[in-house]
């Protein structure tokens, strides 16, 4: 599918706002609100747009405190990694995770109430997978960007 730069601002639109209709869509681009639907239905079956969801707020869930685990595997199997994929499923702290290249075989992205349920979680990791050689935990102190969008709460000069 090819993007044309209505495409474009429908896109960057509904990233920053999912919730847009496609009336208020149709006001911000300059089409009509059925071209929009119709664009909007397009971008979804190209799979342009994965999804719309709600942004929780870490705080109000209880799980203010976010790391960054880099996970290296001893073996690389398909058995080990399969299982590792299992274990990553089965953990909900676990916001997202990605096979990367480098150093670390994984990164995952955790999102827990305090620093021992994240000693817990790492303990889990290390214990609960035997293929599992290497975690290297990074907490994050502020949230400068997130999801593209800067955040409201964080800038540069704090």
């Amino acid at each position: 599918m090819t993007l044309d730069d209505f495409d474009l601002k429908m896109l960057a639109l509904l990233q920053a706002n999912g919730r847009l209709t496609n009336q208020e869509l149709s006001e911000l681009i300059g089409l009509s609100a059925s071209q929009c639907s119709r664009r909007r239905i397009s971008l979804e079956q190209a799979g342009c747009i994965l999804g719309y969801h709600a942004r929780l707020s870490a705080d109000a869930i209880g799980t203010p405190v976010t790391g960054l685990i880099e996970v290296r595997l001893i073996h690389h199997t398909q058995e080990d990694e399969a299982s590792f994929y299992q274990l990553v499923l089965q953990q909900d702290a676990i916001q997202d995770a990605w096979k990367t290249t480098g150093d670390a075989d994984y990164l995952l992205k955790v999102t827990v109430r305090d620093l021992p349920a994240l000693s817990a979680l790492i303990s889990q990791l290390v214990s609960g997978h035997h293929s599992v050689s290497h975690v290297k935990t990074s907490v994050v102190l502020n949230r400068l960007k997130e999801n593209g969008v800067m955040s409201g709460k964080s800038t540069l000069r704090e």
